[in-house]
């Protein structure tokens, strides 16, 4: 799926355009752009074994993002190659004792990569596997909400919305009386909480918490940051869906898009999911506005 993106390059990580030993493609799956970033499967996975492996040796700090975030953007990796990720990440580390935590981290990271390759039922399987390993072998309350949290993007892509929401309440409000409003994990649990509201259409509910919590989340995440630009699509999106909506709502949430678009293109590139689903509300806030201001004429 990647080959088109990828004619003509070569790995930034080994040189070569084929793998010396699988033969394998490039791929490319993050926010580099140009002749940045490609790579192979087999050589990112190599390469967070090993910067994962010093970490723990050197008792430095852990270095796991390497399995989901690009070493050169510093942003996620998605589709596709998130989902190849997922599966090299669980074959690394599948072998260990279920009490060792690169074991319990790599299941967590297969079911985010079937969940970012849209195998929504088999991601299901193994966060919930996860989750009961978890509980079973007594992690941290910390450790458990991520998982929970997981579970409920996978029941929102099933179309289990209510169970997501009460998932999703749980954890943020957890993350709330653990760490406070000003963590970046409880900034993102509050925008996966106005996610489920919102596909709920319980937008009296959204509007409030992402009023409180956008301008939190730009002071300590930043304007550039992808959560926020998520946090100012959303509510952007609880204004201009709202039936109710008055004009002024329709005219802040275009405003609120347009800035948050211009944004995001710049830092994640055209081609990231977040900017088309931005484009696309942003699309639909605008034709909003218009036919709001026709009626209106």
């Amino acid at each position: 799926k990647c080959a088109e993106d990828t004619k003509g390059q070569t790995c930034y990580i080994c040189t070569q355009a084929l793998h010396w030993k699988t033969k394998e493609g490039l791929v490319r799956g993050c926010s580099c752009r140009g002749t940045a970033g490609f790579a192979h499967v087999s050589c990112l996975a190599e390469q967070a074994r090993i910067l994962v492996a010093e970490a723990v040796a050197n008792n430095k700090d852990s270095q796991w993002h390497r399995w989901h975030k690009c070493s050169l953007c510093k942003q996620q990796y998605h589709g596709v190659v998130a989902c190849a990720l997922g599966w090299a990440c669980w074959k690394m580390y599948l072998g260990r004792p279920e009490t060792d935590i690169a074991r319990g981290a790599a299941m967590g990271q297969l079911g985010n990569g079937l969940l970012f390759g849209e195998y929504f039922q088999d991601a299901l399987s193994v966060q919930e596997a996860e989750f009961a390993m978890k509980r079973r072998l007594g992690y941290s309350e910390q450790n458990v909400l991520i998982t929970v949290g997981n579970l409920a993007v996978t029941y929102k892509a099933l179309g289990r919305l209510e169970d997501a929401l009460r998932l999703r309440r749980d954890v943020y409000s957890a993350n709330l009386r653990l760490y406070g409003e000003e963590r970046e994990g409880t900034l993102i649990e509050a925008k996966n909480y106005a996610n489920s509201l919102l596909a709920l259409q319980r937008f009296e509910e959204v509007k409030p918490l992402l009023r409180k919590t956008v301008p939190v989340a730009r002071r300590v995440l930043g304007d550039n940051d992808e959560n926020t630009l998520r946090m100012r699509q959303y509510y952007a999106l609880a204004l201009s869906w709202d039936p109710d909506a008055t004009l002024d709502d329709l005219r802040e949430a275009v405003a609120t898009l347009e800035d948050a678009e211009r944004i995001a293109r710049r830092v994640l590139g055209g081609a990231h999911p977040t900017v088309k689903h931005l484009e696309d509300a942003l699309r639909n806030s605008q034709a909003a506005l218009v036919a709001r201001e026709a009626r209106r004429a």
